[in-house]
């Protein structure tokens, strides 16, 4: 069944490029041929029987374009916000006859080519602009220098991602049937004496503050560091622990400093808003709140589903809410 299925596959490609360029039209641009879906093509390799991507498969891909005055625009072997040399995207309905994606239609893996696509029609209509950028005249054609490396199908994708919500099942139900075990552990290895709240957050003081308890809606500055019951820091608003844990990166421009927000108005999780107003200004603290008040069955980025989390916090100051 497979092997038919490749066959058909095949024939169908090969079958494309014929219909694609039997039929080729007269071009006003010396070297390419149109192809009946509009497309201005001049090929450097191409390969006779490749299989083609078709609308919802990811195609990866080396890719330079330029205005009509050779000048340019995008390289993604220079300038790719992504760091790498390829872009890699999924491939969608082609917004108009002749698109960047029909060229693309065309190619097979290992495939290189010179495209001219229509520079109206691409930034009105595939980027969705309101208008064409000044450094591209307005009726011009783009030309666009592609190698095609790798196809990732519709069907494949699907797959993968079949597969990792399992995984991502799996592992939401292993980590709930271990959080109460290592929630017990935490408690008894770490000589934790205070009772829990009626949500089950432990608040632990360490040091006293001084005056009120911020109300609903005020604006709290704190610092904080977030652990794992293993100790695992996944976050920190202090420069000196994020470098003592490896975590520091200047890269990402983040302001290590303490941060504020309007606490018990659900801006943050639940055991923060419960914790940080049994606080007064000058206080510290040791929150110990359990995933039913965190993050809960989804996690989130470092934090895996149904995690206890353990909070060192200072209440440095607050303020009323902005009316």
């Amino acid at each position: 069944m497979k092997n038919k299925f490749s066959r058909q596959m095949a024939l169908a490609a090969i079958g494309t490029t014929v219909l694609a360029f039997t039929a080729c039209k007269k071009s006003p641009y010396p070297g390419y041929d149109q192809a009946e879906n509009g497309v201005y093509a001049k090929f450097y390799t191409q390969a006779e029987n490749g299989v083609k991507p078709k609308e919802g498969d990811v195609v990866k891909l080396t890719l330079v374009y330029k205005n009509s005055k050779d000048s340019v625009i995008f390289d993604s072997q220079k300038n790719n916000p992504s760091g790498t040399p390829y872009i890699e995207f999924q491939l969608t309905k082609s917004a108009f006859k002749g698109s960047f994606e029909d060229a693309l239609s065309l190619m097979s893996v290992g495939d290189s080519a010179s495209f001219k696509i229509n520079a109206d029609s691409l930034y009105l209509q595939t980027f969705r602009l309101k208008e064409v950028p000044p450094f591209v005249e307005k009726g011009s054609m783009l030309t666009f220098e592609a190698k095609l490396e790798k196809i990732t199908t519709k069907e494949t994708l699907e797959e993968e991602r079949r597969k990792r919500m399992e995984e991502r099942k799996a592992l939401t139900e292993s980590r709930k049937a271990l959080e109460p075990a290592e929630f017990e552990k935490y408690i008894q290895s770490n000589n934790i004496k205070a009772k829990p709240t009626a949500s089950g957050l432990y608040y632990i003081e360490t040091q006293k503050g001084h005056g009120p308890k911020p109300n609903k809606g005020d604006v709290v500055k704190v610092k904080y560091t977030g652990r794992l019951l293993d100790g695992t820091v996944f976050d920190t608003s202090e420069e000196s622990v994020a470098k003592e844990e490896g975590l520091y990166n200047p890269e990402e421009q983040r302001p290590y400093k303490p941060i504020e927000i309007p606490i018990g108005v659900g801006q943050v999780i639940p055991g923060w808003d419960e914790g940080i107003s049994m606080m007064s200004a000058g206080s510290k603290a040791k929150l110990i709140i359990p995933s039913s008040i965190g993050y809960g069955e989804s996690g989130g980025g470092p934090i895996p589903p149904y995690s206890t989390l353990v909070f060192d916090v200072e209440l440095i100051s607050f303020k009323p809410a902005a009316k």
